[in-house]
C-alpha cells in the first residue's frame, strides 16, 4: 500500500506528441487526400486487404494505421463518425489493450521466421473485432526472404485480415509487395499548417508564445508534424514563460533571419569579408553551423524560387516575399545557382570539428568564385604544354566544313579524354559510358545515346562546356560539342542514318504537334 507521500507524487508528465496524436480523421493534419479516401471506403464497406503507406517520419503513417484498425473495427452505426472514440473497440484501442490490433515493427523483426510466425497466427478469427488489423512499420527493413514470405499471406489472406505496411523507404519495397497494397503515400506537411497545429497546442496547454517561434519551430521540423511538437515540448520548459522568437532561436541553436538575409546580401554584392564576418559572428553567438547552412540554402531557394518563377511560392510573410524578389533581381542566375550548390553541399557534407564554421567559409568562397569560362579552362589546362592551342571559338564552324580533327583520332582517345573530363565531375565519366562518338562536322563534335534521360541530362549549358573543355584539353584543338538522341540500335556514326537531332527546330516542332519521329531509312546503294 502507498504512504501518503507516494499517493501525493505527481505522474509523470506525458509528452505532448503523445498527448496530442490523432484520435479521428478530423484531426490528422496535411493528409485529406488520404483520409478522404479511407472515410470513403468505410462508408462504402469496401476494405481492402493489404494497404501500403509511404512517406517522410512523422507525418502520420502508424496513426493513420490505428485509426484505420479503429474505424473498420467501430461499432457506431453511422460510418461518418467512425472512429467514435466511445465504444468499447475504440477505447481499446486507444488504451493499447486492442488484442485484434498486431503492430510490429520491421526493424527488429527482419527474419523470414518471423513472418511464417505470423502467417501461422493470422488463420485464427478475430477476439475482438470484425478484423485482426497487422501494422507492419519500416516494412522496408524487412530481408528477401522475408518479403517472400509476406508475399504468400498477401496473396491469399483470410476475409478477417487487414495488412497496412508503412515505410519511410518505399523504393526498397519490392514491386510484387507494391502491386498487392493500396498506396497513399504522406506528404510533408505545409509550414502553415504546422504552425496552426502548433498554435493549437500552444493555446489549449495555455503556453504563451509568439507566431515567429512558432514558424521557426515548423520550420525547423521539415514538414513532420511529430518532430515539431517534441521541438515544442522541448523548448517550452515553463508553461508560464512567454517564449519570443529570440528564445526559440537562442534554444533551437539558429541564426536569426536578419543574419541569413546579410549573408545572402555578402554573396550577392561579391563581399567576402562581410559574409565572413557575418558568419562567425553567427556560430560564435550559439547557432548551429549545420542549421545556419540549411537556413542559408532555405533563403537561397527561396530568392531562386522568386527569380524564375514567382515569390508566392514561397511559403513566407508578404514582407519576406518582397524581399526574395528584390534580392532575386540583384544576383545573376549562375551566381545563385553557384551560391545554392555550394551551402547545400556543405551542409549535406558536414562533420563538424575543431572549427566547426570552417565549412560555411569554404562555401561562402566557392559561391564568390566565377565559373571560369570554357576558354579560360582551356588557357589553364594547357599552360603547362607548349605552344598552347587557341581557345574554342565563340561559333561553331558552319554545317558541312570539312572535319577539323578524324574520327578514329577522337575515339582512340576516349579514355583519355573521360580521365580529363573525370577532374572537372566524378560523375561525368559515368554518364558518357551511355554516348557514341557519331561524326565530326567541322570543329564540332556529335556524341549519341540511345537513352532519354542521358540526354536529357546533359541538356545543360555548362555541362557542355566542360565537356568541350575536356576534348579541347585532349586534342589540342578549339573544338566543340553537340548531343544527339539516336532512334534505334544502328551504328549511326558510320552510316549517317539512325540519329534524332531533338534540337532541330523542323524536329522539335514535329514532335510538338504529335509526330512520330524516327529515323531515316538506307536507301538501297547508301
Amino acid at each position: 500500500m502507498l504512504d501518503s507521500a507516494q499517493e501525493d507524487e505527481p505522474l509523470p508528465k506525458q509528452a505532448l506528441y503523445l498527448k496530442w496524436r490523432p484520435m479521428s480523421f478530423d484531426d490528422m493534419v496535411g493528409q485529406e487526400h488520404i483520409t478522404r479516401t479511407l472515410r470513403n471506403s468505410l462508408k462504402t464497406g469496401r476494405i481492402r486487404h493489404a494497404y501500403l503507406f509511404s512517406g517522410p517520419r512523422g507525418t502520420g503513417k502508424t496513426t493513420t494505421a490505428r485509426l484505420l484498425a479503429k474505424a473498420i473495427n467501430c461499432r457506431h452505426e453511422d460510418a461518418d463518425q467512425r472512429p467514435c472514440n466511445v465504444c468499447a473497440a475504440c477505447v481499446a484501442v486507444n488504451e493499447g489493450r486492442y488484442l485484434d490490433l498486431i503492430e510490429i515493427d520491421a526493424a527488429t523483426h527482419t527474419g523470414v521466421d518471423d513472418v511464417r510466425d505470423l502467417r501461422d497466427k493470422i488463420a485464427f478469427a478475430p477476439g475482438e473485432g470484425q478484423y485482426k488489423v497487422y501494422v507492419i512499420d519500416e516494412v522496408h527493413r524487412f530481408s528477401g526472404s522475408a518479403f517472400d514470405a509476406l508475399l504468400k499471406t498477401l496473396e491469399e489472406p483470410p476475409p478477417h485480415a487487414v495488412f497496412v505496411l508503412a515505410t519511410t523507404e518505399i523504393d526498397k519495397v519490392p514491386p510484387t509487395i507494391k502491386s498487392r497494397c493500396l498506396p497513399f503515400e504522406f506528404r510533408r506537411v505545409s509550414l502553415r499548417e504546422v504552425a496552426d497545429r502548433l498554435q493549437l497546442i500552444a493555446d489549449s496547454e495555455g503556453l504563451t508564445i509568439e507566431r515567429g517561434a512558432l514558424e521557426l519551430i515548423a520550420r525547423y521540423g521539415t514538414g513532420s508534424v511529430r518532430d515539431s511538437i517534441s521541438l515544442l515540448d522541448q523548448i517550452v520548459s515553463d508553461p508560464d514563460e512567454v517564449i519570443t522568437l529570440a528564445t526559440a532561436q537562442r534554444i533551437l541553436g539558429t541564426a536569426s533571419l536578419a543574419a541569413v538575409k546579410d549573408v545572402v546580401e555578402a554573396i550577392i554584392n561579391q563581399d567576402a569579408a562581410a559574409g565572413l564576418h557575418l558568419i562567425n559572428v553567427a556560430v560564435d553567438g550559439g547557432a548551429d553551423p549545420r542549421q545556419f547552412g540549411q537556413q542559408v540554402v532555405e533563403h537561397l531557394r527561396a530568392v531562386l524560387l522568386a527569380q524564375t518563377a514567382s515569390a508566392d511560392l514561397v511559403e513566407a510573410s508578404q514582407e519576406d516575399q518582397a524581399w526574395y524578389a528584390a534580392q532575386a533581381e540583384q544576383i545573376e542566375r549562375a551566381a545563385l545557382l553557384r551560391a545554392v550548390r555550394a551551402f547545400n553541399d556543405a551542409v549535406n557534407n558536414y562533420r563538424g570539428g575543431w572549427q566547426p564554421q570552417l565549412a560555411l567559409e569554404l562555401a561562402l568562397m566557392d559561391a564568390l568564385k566565377p565559373e571560369p569560362t570554357v576558354a579560360v579552362q582551356y588557357v589553364a589546362a594547357s599552360a603547362a604544354q607548349p605552344a598552347a592551342p587557341p581557345p574554342p571559338p565563340v561559333e561553331a564552324t558552319p554545317p558541312g566544313s570539312p572535319p577539323v580533327i578524324e574520327l578514329a583520332l577522337i575515339r582512340d582517345r576516349w579514355n583519355q579524354t573521360m580521365h580529363t573530363l573525370g577532374k572537372k565531375s566524378s560523375n561525368a565519366p559515368e554518364v558518357m559510358r551511355y554516348f557514341k562518338v557519331l561524326r565530326v562536322d567541322g570543329n564540332v563534335i556529335h556524341l549519341g545515346t540511345e537513352t532519354q534521360l542521358y540526354y536529357e541530362k546533359l541538356q545543360v549549358p555548362e555541362k557542355i562546356q566542360v565537356l568541350e573543355w575536356a576534348f579541347s584539353s585532349v586534342h589540342r584543338l578549339p573544338l566543340r560539342v553537340k548531343v544527339m538522341l539516336i532512334a534505334g540500335n544502328e551504328a549511326a556514326g558510320e552510316t549517317g542514318t539512325g540519329v534524332v537531332d531533338m534540337n532541330d527546330p523542323l524536329v522539335s516542332l514535329g514532335a510538338e504537334l504529335g509526330a512520330e519521329i524516327k529515323p531515316r531509312e538506307k536507301r538501297h546503294g547508301e
